[in-house]
């Protein structure tokens, strides 16, 4: 199969609140992840080839390459849903806007809560979820890169809270960071990740049951 390739996101040095010394260890760091990921994929295809599937070193190398591989895909969502040329939410993505709306009781208090979350204590995600199945959206915390992931649900911003991604630029002052990401939202991005989420019609004669179903 063929190595994930590294994305190059040099659009975005001149965001509004990011200096390029910022953004430009971002890019490095996001690097070492595809880097990673190709690696451990190797690593396992070898294992798998050779037989060696029952070491110990095979299940912490499985562990360690969804670390990896969540790392190398939420640092390129985070990237892509961030723009120099943002546009207000209800002119870019008006269906998400009603969506939130609905959901929060109204597109502030969904920013409250966003803001609320990204205060949390600690490194990790924020990132605004569309649950498939429901079409219900959460805010929800992913600590580290691979724990906390709503099952079944896709991923239409993500805010990335780790050090790395604001220090240098704002010191402790994280909410400022927040405020900044907010301010650049690429909202025609989460439009497009929203509506390619949604489910499909369902087949005529209605939703399939269970097995077993009376």
């Amino acid at each position: 199969m063929a190595d994930y390739t590294t994305q190059d996101y040099n659009r975005l040095l001149g965001l509004a609140g990011f200096s390029e010394a910022l953004l430009k260890n971002h890019f490095t760091l996001y690097e070492g992840y595809v880097k990673n990921t190709n690696k451990l994929s190797l690593e396992l295809g070898f294992m798998v080839k050779e037989g060696r599937t029952g070491d110990a070193s095979y299940s912490e190398i499985k562990r360690r390459f969804g670390w990896e591989f969540c790392g190398m895909r939420l640092h390129e969502l985070y990237f892509e849903n961030l723009t120099k040329t943002p546009k207000p939410l209800a002119e870019a993505a008006p269906k998400l806007a009603k969506a939130l709306g609905a959901e929060f009781g109204s597109v502030e208090l969904w920013e409250k809560d966003l803001k609320a979350l990204a205060a949390i204590r600690g490194i990790g995600w924020a990132v605004l979820y569309l649950d498939i199945r429901s079409g219900r959206l959460f805010n929800a915390w992913v600590n580290e890169h691979d724990a906390g992931h709503l099952a079944g649900c896709a991923p239409l911003l993500v805010l990335d809270v780790f050090e790395h991604a604001f220090m240098l630029d704002y010191g402790l002052k994280r909410a400022d960071y927040v405020a900044a990401c907010i301010g650049a939202f690429d909202w025609g991005a989460a439009a497009q990740r929203h509506e390619a989420a949604q489910p499909a019609p369902a087949a005529p004669g209605g939703p399939l049951r269970p097995s077993g179903a009376s």
